[in-house]
């Protein structure tokens, strides 16, 4: 291989050592990493320092078992600590080296052979498209090891700094990077068209796309991992390498998404959900009113002298109709919820919770006395501890609640997500997690109350989260049923721009509209779908009422992929949650008016067929009146199951 030449340097950072001997300390290497963009190739270069690395110079650690902390300098040298390592989260703890190393600037390479270079042993570069793999390991000091096609593993690369996150993120820029299925510490390197993958990454920076970045570090759940690389490959696996539109078929592009998506695959002919929909005349929308929310008087009163609620159809109808006013929120969702029963009395509940803050305080303390050296050899539960520390960090921080360092929500959050892995430890935590926890911590003010409630939530969303994403695939087949039923026209017009899969609805589906509502409008929606009303899956039908919203604008505007996925990103925190209920409602009554609805859509909405028609109508005509109270026994007709996970 040619010696790298002058060019563009397009990532450089010092501080990076080789480890000649694990065992002695005094065999650092201390070089600067680069990535050199040159007439189209990429070269990355480590380069060895010619000045010897002082160990008098280094911050020595001084760590506890519990949390991040810095190394405290030698009194031999008090130098600036590099600002940058303030920002890093990359390892649980990281070095600090104080040594003010002397840069220099870059400068045309000398012949080598075999990837070492004359200067030094040590001294590397390879061109990119030459990487096959990079290993990493980010326990202690983050290092990298690079293993190129021809078998060649070249030294470890250690990030006494951080910043290994860094360089990979720039990487992404120029290949494709996915994580192994066989091994989460592996990074499979492949190229691809730049200028398309630099335009799609563009749409997802982290202002508009931040779970899908979340889920970049997964190290549990691979495929989950794979498909947050949507950054970097869903164009790709779209469109095809050119940059022109080019017509795919269907089968072709389920394939490709097959290959870069594990368990994503989707079958037209298998699948229920791809059965040939006609068009159908579903009349006109009924126009629905919101009601306004339910109060603390309205609460009490559906309540007997020992405490069981009564009229619970009413009272969800209620609940659906306006939401509940704040005060009652900490009480109304541990039954919306299932933690408590609906016909437990004061007395049931008291014993409960005894019962439950015992066994929550069992399962906290398992991970709480697990030692050092114990967590030293549970990679697992190290792993899950290293990404709940992250997200906490970066969760809801403007809200009161979480804002500002040492807060003690933080704290609640963080030992929550970390019990809740004791609890379920083949799932664990996954990230995305601690958006389904955030708003719950807010609301019950507790943490034996939050645990509990969560696990019931997770109960309905544990199918997100999973490994093969089996409950991702289906919901997205379901939303794309209802669509082409709702607007057959719409459907085909996003399958002629490649969109068909509605994959840009993942992150309203994965983590129930969390990211897309303010926070007070999360609350209000989710109080209103955890009553099961008015029909199954009533998820779906808030996203069909978004995009109903939307598609005027996507189609006079002619949007094609790239523009789709930009729209449906930036209208995160500008929906209005009110509008977008009234709307997915009266979706929901035109639907169930329907005489001619197709099996696959019944199935999944679970709405009676044919003999439903006229209760729905009698539904209808009692939403247009808010005065009058809802009807138990309409809600009863078209409800076969009201409430997931319900107790009534």
């Amino acid at each position: 291989m040619a010696a790298p030449t002058a060019g563009k340097v397009v990532y450089e950072q010092d501080g990076i050592f080789i480890h000649s001997s694990t065992e002695d300390q005094d065999s650092l290497i201390s070089g600067i990493l680069r990535i050199i963009e040159k007439d189209g190739e990429l070269v990355v270069e480590y380069k060895p320092l010619e000045d010897g690395v002082d160990l008098s110079n280094m911050l020595y650690a001084g760590k506890d078992s519990s949390s991040v902390v810095e190394w405290t300098q030698s009194p031999t040298d008090k130098t600036q600590k590099n600002a940058e390592h303030q920002h890093s989260c990359e390892a649980e703890w990281d070095m600090i080296n104080t040594v003010s190393f002397k840069k220099k600037p870059y400068t045309n390479g000398e012949g080598t052979s075999n990837h070492v270079h004359e200067r030094s042993k040590w001294a590397f570069f390879f061109n990119v498209i030459d990487l096959k793999t990079i290993k990493i390991k980010l326990e202690g000091w983050s290092h990298l090891v690079f293993c190129l096609k021809d078998e060649t593993s070249l030294p470890a690369l250690h990030f006494h700094q951080g910043g290994s996150d860094l360089f990979i993120d720039c990487l992404k820029k120029y290949v494709l990077i996915n994580e192994s299925l066989f091994d989460e510490r592996v990074l499979i390197v492949s190229n691809y068209n730049k200028a398309l993958s630099q335009s799609f990454e563009n749409l997802f920076d982290d202002t508009t796309f931040g779970l899908v970045q979340k889920f970049r570090k997964d190290p549990y759940t691979t495929t989950m991992g794979g498909f947050s690389k949507v950054t970097n490959y869903l164009f790709d696996a779209f469109r095809g390498a050119d940059v022109e539109y080019q017509q795919r078929p269907a089968a072709e592009m389920a394939d490709s998404l097959n290959e870069v998506i594990p368990g994503l695959e989707i079958n037209h002919q298998e699948e229920p959900g791809f059965e040939v929909i006609k068009r159908i005349d579903l009349g006109t929308k009924p126009d629905v009113q919101r009601r306004e929310p339910v109060s603390v008087e309205d609460w009490t009163k559906n309540m007997d002298t020992e405490g069981r609620i009564q009229n619970v159809h009413d009272l969800k109808q209620r609940i659906f109709n306006g939401g509940l006013c704040h005060a009652v929120r900490k009480e109304a969702w541990k039954f919306l919820l299932g933690y408590f029963p609906w016909n437990s009395t004061r007395d049931d509940r008291k014993v409960s919770q005894k019962r439950k803050t015992d066994e929550y305080f069992r399962m906290k303390l398992q991970w709480k006395s697990v030692s050092e050296e114990q967590e030293k050899r549970n990679s697992r539960l190290r792993d899950y501890r290293s990404l709940i520390e992250k997200d906490v960090n970066r969760t809801d921080r403007t809200n009161t609640f979480y804002e500002g360092p040492d807060n003690p929500g933080l704290i609640l959050l963080h030992d929550i997500l970390m019990t809740y892995c004791m609890y379920d430890f083949d799932l664990g935590y996954v990230q995305g997690m601690s958006d389904l926890l955030s708003p719950v911590l807010y609301v019950m003010e507790n943490e034996v109350d939050a645990f509990w409630c969560f696990v019931s939530f997770m109960d309905q969303m544990h199918h997100n989260f999973e490994e093969q994403m089996q409950g991702m695939k289906t919901q997205l087949i379901q939303l794309s049923t209802l669509l082409r039923l709702l607007d057959l026209a719409f459907w085909n017009y996003l399958e002629s721009q490649d969109s068909g899969f509605l994959y840009f609805c993942f992150r309203w589906l994965l983590i129930r509209f969390k990211r897309e509502f303010s926070f007070q409008d999360v609350l209000r929606l989710w109080e209103v779908m955890w009553t099961g009303l008015p029909c199954q899956n009533f998820h779906l039908l808030v996203c069909c009422a978004i995009l109903d919203s939307e598609k005027q604008k996507m189609m006079d505007e002619h949007y094609g992929f790239n523009e789709i996925l930009k729209h449906i990103n930036e209208l995160s925190m500008k929906l209005d949650v009110e509008e977008v209920l009234r709307k997915a409602e009266a979706i929901c009554f035109q639907i169930k008016n329907c005489k001619d609805l197709p099996s696959a859509v019944r199935e999944i909405l679970e709405v009676i067929p044919d003999t439903a028609a006229p209760a729905a109508e009698i539904c209808e005509h009692r939403a247009l009146d808010t005065r009058s109270p809802p009807n138990a026994t309409c809600t009863d007709e078209l409800q076969p199951n009201p409430v997931p996970n319900g107790r009534d």
